[in-house]
């Protein structure tokens, strides 16, 4: 059963932290958590996937801009494992984002449009969202 949940009307800023808890489903194919003002402005798009064609297991970061996707990063360590209990947290520091994965593994992104102020997030996909917490 894929999730879907939408906040608006939030106020992150550099220094702000969101932390999210779950389970990464059994068959899941990816999830994705993204920050922004709206769906279609996106500073960041964290997108973990388990069956991506050319490289498995890959973690995918991205932005949006008027609804036009920017360069995808690609990593191709992903820690996140099918039907793990797993923590991440995003971390806005103002010219990057920062999100710490299980095993102590790190990924950096730029905030390619320099927002900021984080109006907009959404987690959405295969996870059981089990605490969400804005600090």
């Amino acid at each position: 059963m894929s999730m879907n949940l939408e906040l608006t009307n939030v106020h992150l800023r550099a220094g702000d932290q969101l932390k999210i808890k779950g389970m990464v489903l059994h068959d899941a194919e990816r999830f994705q958590i993204d920050l922004g003002s709206n769906a279609d402005d996106l500073a960041m798009h964290f997108n973990p996937r388990f069956n991506d064609d050319s490289d498995g297991t890959v973690l995918v970061c991205n932005s949006k801009c008027a609804g036009c996707w920017g360069d995808e990063q690609r990593e191709s360590h992903n820690p996140l494992e099918r039907g793990a209990d797993v923590k991440v947290v995003l971390k806005l520091t103002g010219n990057i984002f920062e999100v710490e994965l299980p095993g102590g593994q790190e990924v950096q992104f730029p905030n390619r449009d320099g927002m900021e102020v984080i109006s907009y997030v959404r987690v959405k996909g295969d996870f059981r969202l089990d605490s969400f917490k804005i600090c």
